[in-house]
């Protein structure tokens, strides 16, 4: 009997290893003080995923909120990392450099490691959440990843609506009486539309550490508001810090919904076409509710098909001249775009600019069109979109101006630099079918027509 019963432990135990076709430790620091332990699966479907433990930045519960996730997360082809980062002592440059560094490491090592590196989230659990949401709102767009689970988030940088001790660890005492510091690192305000990646919030009712209304709430209401990807889960009980422990009550369902939620967030391929979609609030989608899933991108997207990859890098104002109110190359928009490394630009700039106090410096437009060209070239090819027509002169836009000045510029950059010209002011028509009562903004319907405009360009 003593030898069936060792017999079914090994074969179960070679069972769950037999997920792992690889696991070793690699150092992220000189000295060894951080480290990465990397488990690859043996079939591998692409997935990545960091793992960063939490621990109130005071120590890292790196087992239930770590290694003990590898087996399942290998189970499913996913390629697991968990980051062993230095505490920060008052240093938030510390975690947050160890757990940048992991994520650029798996994406270099992609192919080796048979990852998509296009396809690499992160994963955190308390404080290791908040440092997950701070990598996902602030860093560069080489180390932001591509979705995020966050599991019982500190969020909230207050001390009095949050974990005291996450605060005061990773602010320090004298950064919490910086009231701009405290604001950045409150991550639900650094939550950029289009640009902060899809999240997964994952928290219990009964919480007694980190209260959940005043932070995985606030993460999740602000990535909502600003049209981003976004569910949340919300378990009946389990307190805080239940991790991928078996205790957890409802740990087979928390398994099955994360692995739902991932089998819906399907990753581009990785030899897609890249398209950028720059613009004002038409590409942003102002006025359309979940711009992300139907603004006239995200449109262009389904229509294009899995072989394209279209990213909307629009913002709500920005003009092309760079002495405009609101000039668009100053934003971080404009550097995710050029880091993107698009195969395909769709410039969608002009609308704003005809406003009479930004147009006063109307004379430097065709410069200002020419840097932006010349900073995306050589490689890709750029579509210049002149402005649909402006039904109503709101918000001092002039339709006279667009016709008679910013359109005959747009096309003799177009010509000299040799780019294609899409004519929305002529081929976008409809009326007030297809716009906001405002007259400049698209409905959705007019998003759709939008993008089936600019995939008729595109495909020919």
């Amino acid at each position: 009997m003593r030898k069936l019963v060792f017999l079914s432990m090994l074969l179960a135990a070679i069972g769950v290893n037999a997920q792992t076709a690889r696991k070793f430790t690699l150092n992220l620091t000189d000295d060894g003080k951080a480290q990465m332990v990397c488990y690859l699966p043996t079939a591998p479907s692409g997935r990545a995923i960091v793992s960063v433990p939490g621990g109130g930045y005071s120590v890292l519960s790196n087992n239930h909120e770590g290694y003990m996730a590898s087996d399942w997360m290998n189970s499913q082809g996913i390629a697991f990392f968990v980051v062993n980062y230095r505490l920060p002592e008052g240093d938030r440059s510390k975690p947050m450099g160890d757990v940048m560094k992991g994520i650029r490491i798996v994406r270099d090592s992609a192919k080796v490691w048979g990852i998509n590196p296009h396809d690499v989230g992160i994963m955190g659990f308390s404080a290791g959440g908040h440092l997950a949401s701070v990598i996902s709102t602030h860093a560069d767009f080489d180390a932001r990843p591509d979705f995020s689970i966050l599991f019982y988030p500190v969020i909230s940088m207050v001390p009095e609506l949050s974990h005291k001790w996450s605060c005061i660890n990773f602010l320090g005492e004298e950064g919490l009486k910086n009231p701009d510091l405290v604001n950045d690192f409150s991550t639900m305000n650094a939550i950029r539309r289009h640009l902060t990646p899809p999240a997964l919030i994952i928290s219990a009712s009964d919480d007694r550490l980190v209260p959940f209304v005043t932070n995985g709430l606030e993460y999740y209401k602000r990535m909502r508001l600003e049209g981003n990807d976004c569910a949340m889960y919300v378990y009946p009980t389990g307190d805080h810090g239940f991790g991928f422990g078996p205790w957890f009550p409802y740990h087979d369902q928390l398994l099955t919904d994360i692995g739902n939620w991932l089998k819906a967030h399907k990753a581009p391929k990785e030899d897609a076409i890249r398209v950028a979609c720059i613009g004002n609030s038409i590409t942003d989608g102002y006025g359309v509710d979940m711009a992300t899933a139907y603004g006239y991108p995200a449109m262009l997207q389904k229509k294009l098909g899995e072989g394209y990859w279209v990213k909307n890098f629009g913002l709500s104002g920005r003009t092309m001249l760079n002495k405009g109110d609101m000039p668009y190359m100053n934003e971080v928009a404009w550097k995710d775009a050029q880091a993107f490394k698009p195969d395909v630009v769709v410039i969608k700039l002009g609308t704003n600019d005809s406003k009479g106090h930004n147009w006063k410096h109307g004379a430097e437009f065709k410069n200002d069109l020419e840097q932006m060209i010349k900073a995306l070239q050589p490689k890709p090819v750029i579509y210049l979109c002149t402005p649909i027509k402006a039904e109503k002169p709101s918000w001092d836009i002039s339709d006279s101006i667009i016709v008679n000045e910013i359109i005959p510029i747009q096309k003799a950059v177009a010509k000299k630099y040799g780019l294609k010209v899409i004519d929305l002011h002529t081929l976008f028509e409809g009326g007030e079918e297809l716009m906001l009562p405002d007259g400049i903004h698209p409905n959705g319907k007019g998003a759709e027509r939008m993008a089936q405009i600019i995939y008729e360009a595109l495909k020919q």
